[in-house]
C-alpha cells in the first residue's frame, strides 16, 4: 500500500476575509448554540471555516496570533456547547427516531466546522508560517501553503505505508535564471545527483519550470518522521525560497509515501522519481512520476526501450517518466507520450507524472480495483491523493476516478 498526493495551484481571486466579521460570526453562532438552534449555528461555523480555506483565509490568519487566539476562544465555547447539546440528547427520552437522527447530524456538523477551524486552518496556517516565515511574501506563503497541504496528507496516508517518502516541487513564473549572482552559490553540488535524492534541483529556463525534490527513506522509523525530515529540508532550502518568492512565482506539488515492494529502501528508490537516462543528452523532456501498485512488467518495458537507468535505481516507477520522456523525444505530444506508455502496463497501479515542460497540468493513471485516486476540487487548488481523506482537508468536494469501467466517446461521465 502507497499513497499519492498531488496539488496544483492556481492564482487566487478572493479578498482576504476581515477577521473582526470572522469573529463576529461566531460569536452569532455562539449565541445560536445558547438557544439550541443547533443546525443554525453549524452553518455559520461552517461559512466561517469556508472564509478562511485557500489562499485567502490563509492570508488572513498569517501570523496573526491574536486572531487566531479569538477564533480558539470561540471554538472552545463551541465545543461545550455541542457537548452540552449532546448530554441533552443523550438523556431525553420519548423522541422519535427521525429527531433524534436529525439532532445527531446536526451536532456533527457543528463538531466537524468546530475542529476545521482548529485543527485544519489554524493549524495549516501555523504549519505554512514555519516554513516560509514571518516575512514571506505573498507569493511565497502560497507556495508554502501549497507543499504544507502535501505534508499534511502524505501525514494522513501513512498508515497506507511509510518506509520512504517523497515531495517534487515544480517552480515556475519567477524568471530567474541560473545565472543569477544570487542563485549560483545555492545551486553548488545540486543539479548533478544522477540519483535524484534529497535536494536534488534540476534547472529550468524561461519555459521550464524547475525542480526541486526532497525525499526521506527509513526501514525502522515511526509516523511523522519523514514529513519531519522533508520539512526540515524545504524550510532550509534557500534558492527554494527565493524563487518562490518573487511576485509571479507558481508551485505544484507531487508527492508520495510508500511500503516498498519493488527495490529496496533508499533514497534513489524513494518516488517522485525522474526522468533521467545515463548518458543522455541534456534538454531531454523532464518529468517526474510517483506510483501505486506494481508494474509487472517493467522489466520488460526497460529492456524493450533499452532505458538506461542508473543501477542503484531499481523501483518499477521508474519506467514511467522515463519512458514518457523517450515517446516526447520520439515526436509525441505529452498527452499521446503518457497514454501509450501507461497502456503498456500490466498490473494493478495508480500513476502520478507531472513536466517541467507544463507544470500547471498532472497527468493519472488508473488500473485495477486495487487502487485509487480523488480528484479534489479546492478554491484555489487541484488536489489528488489515493484517499479521501487526502483531500478533505481542503475540500468536500472530489471525483474518485474509476481504474476498471471503459470510458465512453461523446460521455464526460464516463
Amino acid at each position: 500500500m502507497c499513497g499519492i498526493i498531488c496539488v496544483v495551484s492556481r492564482p487566487s481571486g478572493r479578498p482576504l476575509p476581515i477577521a473582526a466579521d470572522i469573529v463576529r460570526a461566531l460569536d452569532q453562532a455562539i449565541a445560536a448554540g445558547d438557544r439550541a438552534a443547533i443546525a443554525e449555528c453549524a452553518q455559520i461555523v461552517a461559512e466561517a471555516d469556508a472564509a478562511l480555506r485557500g489562499d485567502a483565509g490563509l492570508g488572513a490568519l498569517y501570523n496573526n496570533a491574536a486572531f487566531a487566539a479569538e477564533l480558539v476562544s470561540r471554538v472552545e465555547r463551541l465545543e461545550r456547547i455541542s457537548f452540552t447539546a449532546e448530554q441533552a440528547l443523550e438523556n431525553s427520552s420519548g423522541l422519535p427516531a427521525a429527531e433524534i437522527e436529525r439532532r445527531s447530524n446536526e451536532l456533527i456538523a457543528l463538531r466537524d466546522a468546530s475542529w476545521s477551524l482548529r485543527n485544519d486552518r489554524i493549524h495549516n496556517a501555523n504549519m505554512v508560517l514555519d516554513l516560509a516565515g514571518a516575512d514571506a511574501t505573498t507569493s511565497a506563503r502560497n507556495a508554502y501553503f501549497t507543499i504544507q497541504q502535501s505534508f499534511a496528507a502524505i501525514d494522513r496516508m501513512e498508515v497506507r505505508g511509510r518506509d520512504s517518502a517523497g515531495v517534487n516541487v515544480l517552480v515556475w513564473g519567477h524568471e530567474i535564471e541560473a545565472s543569477d549572482n544570487r542563485v549560483v552559490p545555492l545551486l553548488a553540488g545540486r543539479t548533478d545527483d544522477p540519483l535524484f535524492t534529497s535536494r536534488s534541483v534540476r534547472v529550468g529556463n524561461a519555459t521550464r519550470a524547475w525542480s526541486f525534490v526532497y525525499k526521506a527513506a527509513a526501514e525502522i522509523g515511526e509516523l511523522g518522521d519523514n514529513t519531519r525530515v522533508m520539512r526540515d529540508a524545504v524550510r532550509s532550502d534557500e534558492l527554494l525560497r527565493l524563487l518562490v518568492s518573487q511576485p509571479s512565482a507558481r508551485v505544484s506539488v507531487i508527492g508520495h509515501t510508500r511500503w516498498a515492494s519493488v527495490g529496496i529502501i533508499s533514497e534513489p528508490n524513494a518516488h517522485p522519481v525522474n526522468s533521467e537516462e545515463v548518458g543522455a543528452a541534456a534538454g531531454a523532456p523532464y518529468l517526474v512520476a510517483a506510483l501505486n501498485g506494481d508494474v509487472d512488467n517493467h522489466a520488460e518495458i526497460t529492456l524493450r526501450r533499452s532505458l538506461k537507468i542508473a543501477e542503484p535505481i531499481t523501483t518499477d516507477a521508474k519506467v514511467i517518466p522515463t519512458a514518457v520522456s523517450r515517446l516526447i523525444s520520439g515526436g509525441s505530444s505529452l498527452e499521446e507520450a503518457f497514454r501509450a506508455t501507461v497502456s503498456e502496463f500490466e498490473g494493478s497501479v495508480a500513476i502520478a507524472a507531472a513536466s517541467a515542460d507544463a507544470p500547471n497540468t498532472v497527468m493519472l493513471a488508473l488500473r485495477g480495483s486495487g487502487q485509487g485516486l480523488c480528484v479534489g476540487l479546492a478554491e484555489d487548488r487541484f488536489i489528488v491523493a489515493s484517499e479521501p481523506y487526502g483531500v478533505v482537508e481542503e475540500t468536500l468536494g472530489y471525483l474518485r476516478m474509476d481504474g476498471e469501467a471503459l470510458a465512453v466517446d461523446n460521455d464526460p461521465s464516463s
